[in-house]
């Protein structure tokens, strides 16, 4: 008789909580509950008022330090989970547990693991000492973190990247490529959609949707906008999400476009999808030479997923999987070109929406990628 596997995720982010992290182990967890294994998660108290759905596996929460705009992010709100978590591990039994980036929070699991000698997997959505090499950060700081992020990577029994570019940079840190699986990413295409309602606007539109850090250079495109509104008077952007740059992008915006540039705050995917399939396109961006040029963010899968242009500034692989498949613009990131593609998505008469929805549920199908991610983890427990 088969015995069943016990997996446990350990991760400060989860749904209902709105982002690609937690929508990613969603689809994880559902994979493996797919596949008849025995599921926990481990992870956060979301904010008050936020309506938890029902799960079809435990899903256990504590409660966690966040800042102002609500959010589990700085390392003093990452180790308000992190440490507790370290001890709930060592409390619940498990066949294999499952870590999702930042590296404390892999410490915290790969300590707890070989305490209780049980293997882990670390999901790798990017590799964290990266995005740190494009902020504001003390050297210092990115040294000890990538000491940290090396250490968990090479004590982890798998490995799974969510791109090859993303599998590249892990395996700079020691890393053979045969403990390494890609397993791809993308979104949920039951709501993001070319099917749907879009929201409604006085105005044509631009949207941007997800995290607003400071190597994504979403300045780029409040700064090309006064360009833009010369010849397209009413136009505007209006971003959902949240993250540090946003108090920049909203000066900036109060200098150079007063009155066009809005911000949303967070909303739940299906109100994000609604106003993604009503805009003009959908922009995302990732300043260039800053050790982030491998990543693909998932903000361009919702948008080709709604049928939506993209209009991605910057180069390398996201830049490549827009103009290689058709899904938009790839413009140098720079304020002329981003402003000539902006405009171009005005004036243009867009006849491809239905190929681009069609190419993401091909190709960047979150639950796909999830039951990718849900062999993996199982093999790994296998192989202990």
């Amino acid at each position: 008789m088969t015995s069943v596997v016990k997996v446990i995720l350990a991760s400060r982010l989860f749904t209902p909580e709105v982002g690609a992290a937690a929508f990613r182990l969603q689809a994880l967890a559902d994979g493996l509950a797919e596949a008849g294994a025995d599921v926990r998660v481990l992870t956060t108290t979301p904010p008050a008022r936020t309506p938890v759905p029902r799960q079809r596996f435990a899903v256990s929460r504590w409660p966690v330090l966040r800042d102002a705009g609500g959010n589990v992010r700085g390392y003093v709100q990452y180790l308000s989970y992190d440490i507790p978590a370290f001890f709930r591990l060592l409390l619940t039994g498990a066949d294999v547990v499952v870590s999702e980036p930042p590296p404390t929070t892999g410490l915290a699991v790969a300590l707890s693991s070989w305490l209780r000698r049980r293997p882990f997997v670390y999901y790798a959505a990017d590799v964290w000492t990266e995005a740190l090499s494009a902020m504001d950060v003390p050297p210092v700081v990115v040294r000890i973190m990538r000491a940290v992020e090396g250490f968990v990577l090479r004590r982890a029994h798998r490995v799974v990247a969510v791109s090859d570019p993303v599998a590249y940079q892990v395996e700079k840190f020691g890393i053979p490529a045969a403990s390494i699986a890609v397993v791809g990413n993308g979104v949920d295409t039951t709501v993001f959609s070319e099917e749907g309602e879009k929201a409604a606007a006085d105005a044509a539109y631009f949207v941007y949707t997800g995290t607003m850090s400071e190597w994504q250079g979403a300045d780029i495109f409040i700064r090309a906008l006064p360009s833009v509104l010369a010849a397209h008077p009413g136009v505007s952007i209006r971003f959902f999400g949240q993250g540090a740059d946003e108090p920049h992008l909203r000066t900036l915006a109060a200098r150079l476009a007063p009155g066009s540039v809005h911000f949303g705050g967070v909303v739940p995917p299906a109100d994000a999808a609604r106003w993604i399939r009503g805009a003009a396109a959908a922009l995302v961006s990732i300043k260039p030479d800053q050790g982030y040029d491998f990543a693909k963010p998932t903000k361009i899968y919702a948008a080709a997923a709604c049928g939506t242009p993209v209009i991605f500034a910057g180069q390398g692989d996201g830049a490549a999987v827009v103009a290689d498949n058709g899904l938009g613009t790839a413009a140098e990131y720079e304020v002329d070109a981003v402003a000539k593609a902006m405009a171009e998505a005005l004036d243009g008469q867009d006849t491809r929406r239905s190929a681009r929805a069609a190419w993401v549920r091909e190709h960047a199908s979150l639950a796909a990628s999830g039951r990718l991610a849900a062999a993996e983890v199982l093999s790994a427990a296998a192989r202990s």
